[in-house]
Order: C-alpha cells, then structure tokens, then sequence
C-alpha cells in the first residue's frame, strides 16, 4: 500500500467529532452570584469575628494591669481572626458543595438564592473539584494575581460574568465551572 492510497477497512479513519451538547439551563445572574458571596460572607466572618472576640477578652483580662493591654488585644484579635477566617472560608465551600443530592454545587448563600455550581459538561461538583475551585484559584491564584495587579485581578473577576455570555468568572474559566439557576 502506498502513501495516498484509500483507507483500508478496520477503522483507520479519524472519529467524527461530536458537536457540544447545548445547555439547556438558565445561567445565575450577576446579581445572584453577589448576594450569594454577600451571605456566604456573613456566614464564614462571624464565627471568626465571635471566637476572636472571646480571645481578644482574655488577653485584655491577662494583661490587664498592664499599659498595653489594649495593643496587645488587638494585635492578637486581628491575628486570630485572620487565622480563622482563612481556616473556616478554605472548607466552607469544599465542604458543602460536595456533598450529594440537592445540596450539590451549594453554599448555603447558592441554596439561599437558588443557584448553583456545575462543571460545564453539566457534571456535579465533587469535593476535590469544589477545593480546586474555591482554595486553589478563587482563594491562592486570585489573592497572588490580585496583589500583583494592586487588586485589578479580583475586580476584573468579579466583574466578568457582566460581559461574559455564560455569566462565568474568570476563575470559572480556569477550572471549567458554571454557576447556573437550579
């Protein structure tokens, strides 16, 4: 057989690609995205804000002869809040979005506002997905990237799913996600 000659049977021919399934959903508007943040916010800052206050009110009354007792306090509140913070806000979303069943692709701000995040195949989110997602892009790439660009990076994510015609972010795009009305 030479070079050019046809195909011989048994299937050497290149497969067909399949067109993409369209979606068929409604994707979550921008507003909806930010109430959703706005919620999981207050939920994720005011554990850290109570426990921190609790310490904050220890390390006055430990120190509390002391001239600067205050200073101290306050070091060491904004310090644990920040901990906590970072602590509770890297499993919060992970920890609910993975779970099976209706709550899948969920924070307690999505359910509330009744969206939800999806892979774009349509696919449910898993844990290990709903980590790269929150942890790795939204909470490691997007800080990095934002403080290299003086906080331009996290506007411009914030912003893109105005102009997108999926409603995406940019840190959807990375990890391949879609926020969608459920």
């Amino acid at each position: 057989m030479a070079y050019g000659d046809s195909v011989p049977p048994g299937g050497w021919n290149q497969p067909i690609a399949q067109p993409p399934v369209p979606f068929a959903g409604r994707y979550a508007s921008w507003w909806s995205r930010v109430g959703a943040a706005l919620i999981d916010g207050l939920i994720v800052s005011l554990p850290a804000i109570l426990i921190g206050f609790l310490i904050v009110g220890g390390v006055v009354a430990a120190f509390a002869g002391s001239e600067g007792a205050g200073i101290v306090a306050l070091i060491v509140g904004v310090l644990v809040y920040l901990v906590l913070l970072l602590l509770i806000g890297a499993l919060y979303a992970p920890l609910l979005m993975k779970r099976d069943g209706k709550a899948n692709g969920q924070t307690w701000g999505k359910q509330a506002l009744g969206i939800r995040v999806v892979h774009v195949d349509g696919r449910p989110m898993t844990f290990g997905s709903a980590a790269l997602r929150e942890i790795a892009v939204k909470g490691l790439l997007g800080s990095v990237a934002a403080s290299f660009t003086f906080g331009i990076a996290a506007l411009l994510d914030a912003l893109w799913p105005l102009w997108d015609d999926q409603s995406r972010s940019l840190h959807d795009m990375v990890v391949n996600t879609r926020v969608v009305r459920t």
